[in-house]
């Protein structure tokens, strides 16, 4: 039978297999930039978060910090929309917490005191962390001044959002083992369990000197679709900024930045994604600057057989601000244990990172990057200059 015959059977029975040669596609990066800072009225725009809907559209987001750079002041969530796999988005439009304004945290730590973080009627919209379900439900997570946390959902692939729901209460459960003053949803994005739960990390601290615990990461949990949230365990105490990553043996894993000096990364694990939390240990392959990271899911393909779990993060151990730099992307194979792959996306200063998969594999990094021609200048190393979305396979970590 000649290959045309073949083509026209398939047309007709739609039950003919056409013969192919397996294939490695070539490695691939491309790189945009989707948030400027000192543009459309905004200082900077910081803390990146990603995820790809059931559609396979691509949602970014971020704060927009109006009038200065500082973590608190003036600040907003403002989100793109990409429906051709993240190479076009819609112009940037706030999403959360559009209603009162509410009043600012009164708590504060000693470095952030001697700092500027606008004034008594400004408002710090934090901390945005979504979900994308398998069954297209997008549902999205923030904090209003470290102390308040709010709950909305999108039912039509990103482009109308519910009005926002407190569920600050849900967090109050936590005050037993430690009275937090700060509480801090994510950032980047969380997940979905295979059985539907919505597992949600967070951190929280309190600035009492005397606290048996002064800092922790847990996990906040809705099994009714967003429903009604549950307080989970502490899944790492004295740690923050956590992400999370269900894998394929129905387990989940988290990671969390820290301020021990082995400079490493934290990571736990759990049967449920929320609690029964293994010992933290150091993942010895995982350095840690004191920064957010991203972590995903990645079933793999032909030329690379999964499941892997992909990780972003400055690959460094210098811990001042300034010197985040060189954001790489690793990957493991047996689930967290091992990360003997790793890649940089982005030489230079750079930061804050989060990452997702579209359906054909194709791997995208949302994170901070200052190495583009700058808008201003200054006299030391930048990484917040831009928001930078950058899209590759797994071909290019892997060669």
């Amino acid at each position: 039978m000649t290959l045309r015959s073949i083509f026209i059977l398939s047309f007709l029975w739609g039950s003919i297999a056409i013969p192919s040669v397996s294939q490695a596609a070539e490695p691939f990066l491309e790189k945009t930039v989707l948030f400027e800072e000192l543009s459309n009225g905004f200082t900077l725009y910081r803390i990146p978060g990603i995820v790809v809907t059931a559609k396979g559209s691509v949602l970014v987001y971020c704060e927009a910090r109006k009038f200065s750079g500082a973590d608190r002041g003036e600040i907003e969530i403002h989100l793109r929309r990409s429906t051709d796999g993240g190479r076009t988005f819609s112009p940037a439009k706030q999403v959360a917490h559009l209603g009162p304004r509410l009043a600012r945290n009164p708590h504060m730590s000693d470095e952030k005191k001697g700092k500027d973080m606008g004034g008594p009627d400004e408002q710090t919209v934090n901390n945005p962390v979504a979900i994308a379900t398998r069954e297209g439900v997008v549902h999205l997570l923030y904090c209003v001044e470290y102390m308040r946390c709010f709950y909305l959902r999108s039912e039509d692939d990103g482009i109308h959002w519910t009005k926002p729901i407190e569920i600050t209460s849900t967090f109050e459960n936590f005050r037993n083992e430690l009275d937090w003053q700060v509480i801090a949803t994510g950032p980047g994005h969380a997940m979905e369990m295979e059985n539907g739960r919505l597992c949600v990390p967070f951190w929280m601290a309190t600035y009492d000197s005397e606290a048996s615990l002064r800092k922790a990461v847990g996990v906040i949990f809705s099994d009714d679709a967003g429903e009604t949230w549950q307080r989970g365990e502490i899944a790492i105490p004295g740690a923050g900024e956590p992400n999370i990553v269900p894998l394929a043996d129905g387990r989940a894993l988290i990671t969390a930045r820290n301020t021990n000096p082995r400079d490493r990364r934290l990571v736990s694990y759990s049967p449920d994604g929320a609690s029964g939390w293994s010992k933290p240990a150091f993942a010895e392959d995982l350095l840690e600057p004191g920064c957010m990271a991203g972590i995903i899911a990645h079933p793999g393909n032909s030329t690379l057989s999964g499941p892997l779990v992909l990780f972003s993060n400055p690959h460094t151990t210098a811990r001042a601000h300034s010197a985040r730099r060189d954001v790489t992307i690793k990957l493991s194979r047996d689930g967290g244990m091992t990360w003997p792959v790793k890649k940089i996306l982005q030489s230079g200063p750079s930061g804050y990172s989060d990452l997702a998969v579209l359906p054909d594999g194709t791997v995208l990094c949302f994170y901070e990057s200052g190495t583009d021609k700058p808008v201003v200048i200054r006299k030391r190393d930048w990484a917040y200059a831009n928001l930078t979305l950058a899209r590759f396979n797994l071909e290019w970590i892997v060669r």
